[in-house]
């Protein structure tokens, strides 16, 4: 059976995550008609609140941040209406086992600090060492050795000098944050592409570029309002439509199969599924083989996400809290009372994110729990006696796609040689990592490809 479209030109948007909710926001703003297929019963693909009833609450399945020069982000979110739910604190706080802690400022002068190494047994030789390896750090990010596409990040920190204390106050757990990839694996050119269009939005916006994080579910944030912007504009969401394949004709886009055999007719479509969903959608395009053999290449990369109702505070003195301990994974702690204002009523939310999960991906949820509550324990003196009220894991294996050695070049970019065929997703090419800005950027480009053919 072949759906037919109306007179108006029909846009089909494949994929429901924060790619595919942008790129549909921005067709219908543009007067589009756009239909959005989304496989699973609800939109925000790996971006989405989750209800842990046990204690009738809605954290996240994973916490997010964001940086101040997610200029595509922040479009997508004037666009919902959903904005003003992002602050930037200026600061943070880095913690060591047995409790020491020290802030981790992110705005002013005393951003100078954290860059030299905010580890407060930093003496004043490895602080001057520090800044001439930081600026060896930015000058080969800018103009970047032939050679960095063949250093993992652990060796290019090493070659510049960075000192080991400004590696673990600051540099190592940074790189981690961007790639979610251990030092030793991560590719040196992709952390260095994402240090130098953080420096160029900088200079661009004469201001330097700080972390801030969401004040209310990621829900409210990033969904709400692109269902209240479709149903303005009569965009036609469907969900459990599983698409199989983009259906090409002379060039040109014209549908796309169904699993249950129907046809949705097409003028355009964007495809914006994970690397790991793109197998078979692309057959009729000709450089499908390549398009799959990158995706293929990127991977997957493994993310743990631990909310942990305890029954009394842990006393952190900031939002956002990263716990320095050679772990060689990022292990961080939000406090979720002070991110959204929560009210305890006896049971305090502490969220941990654990990227580059390797080995935790596979352990049970009770051993997580466990093992992250002893985490806990080693960090926060208040954390001895405190009893788990609730504990909510949540697994995500394929989180984002693997930023490891040899991937910096594999990512396709939007356009195809079908014209009004596109890409979209984090996994395509970007100024980017994977992070939600990646995804509204290749959303932002994707749209932009489609509509110029239009004029």
């Amino acid at each position: 059976m072949v759906e037919k479209a109306s007179d108006a030109r029909n846009f089909v948007v494949i994929g429901g995550g924060l790619a595919g909710l942008a790129a549909a926001v921005w067709l219908a703003e543009a007067g589009k008609q756009v239909t959005l297929l989304e496989r699973r019963a609800r939109l925000g693909g790996r971006t989405h609140a989750m209800r842990v009833p046990e204690v009738d609450d809605i954290p996240d399945n994973g916490q997010h941040v964001v940086a101040s020069g997610y200029h595509s982000l922040w479009r997508y979110l004037d666009s919902v209406g959903t904005r003003q739910y992002v602050t930037f604190p200026g600061s943070g706080s880095l913690r060591w086992p047995g409790g020491r802690a020290v802030m981790l400022h992110t705005k002013g002068f005393r951003a100078l600090r954290t860059l030299l190494g905010a580890h407060p047994d930093a003496s004043a030789l490895d602080r001057l060492r520090a800044l001439r390896a930081t600026l060896l750090l930015i000058q080969q990010a800018l103009w970047q050795p032939r050679d960095l596409a063949g250093l993992t990040t652990d060796q290019w920190f090493r070659r510049v000098g960075m000192p080991a204390k400004a590696r673990e106050a600051l540099w190592d757990w940074l790189a981690l944050g961007i790639a979610a990839e251990p030092v030793d694996r991560e590719s040196a050119k992709v952390f260095a592409d994402v240090l130098a269009t953080g420096i160029r939005i900088g200079v661009r916006d004469r201001a330097a570029v700080t972390i801030g994080y969401p004040t209310v579910d990621l829900d409210t944030l990033f969904i709400r309002g692109a269902e209240r912007v479709f149903e303005r504009h009569g965009v036609d969401v469907r969900y459990r439509a599983v698409a199989r394949r983009i259906i090409v004709t002379d060039g040109r886009a014209t549908g796309v199969r169904l699993a249950d055999g129907s046809v949705l007719a097409a003028d355009a479509v964007i495809c914006a599924v994970p690397n790991t969903n793109i197998g078979g959608l692309l057959d009729d395009l000709p450089e499908h083989p390549e398009i799959y053999a990158a995706a293929d290449k990127l991977g997957v990369t493994p993310i743990v996400s631990t909310n942990l109702y305890l029954d009394r505070p842990l006393r952190t003195k900031s939002a956002m809290e990263a716990l320095i301990g050679g772990t060689g994974v990022i292990d961080e702690v939000f406090d979720r009372q002070r991110m959204h204002g929560r009210t305890p009523h006896g049971t305090w939310l502490y969220c941990l994110t654990t990227s580059g999960a390797y080995e935790q991906i596979h352990r049970s949820n009770d051993e997580i729990v466990a093992e992250q509550l002893e985490l806990l324990r080693r960090y926060y003196p208040e954390a001895a006696e405190a009893r788990v009220v609730a504990g909510h894991v949540v697994k995500m294996p394929k989180a984002t796609f693997s930023q490891v050695l040899g991937t910096d070049d594999l990512r396709p970019g939007q356009r195809t040689s079908v014209p009004n065929l596109v890409l979209a997703g984090d996994w395509t090419r970007t100024d980017w990592s994977a992070t939600m800005e990646s995804a509204a950027q290749s959303a932002e480009r994707a749209v932009e490809a489609l509509l110029r053919q239009e004029d």
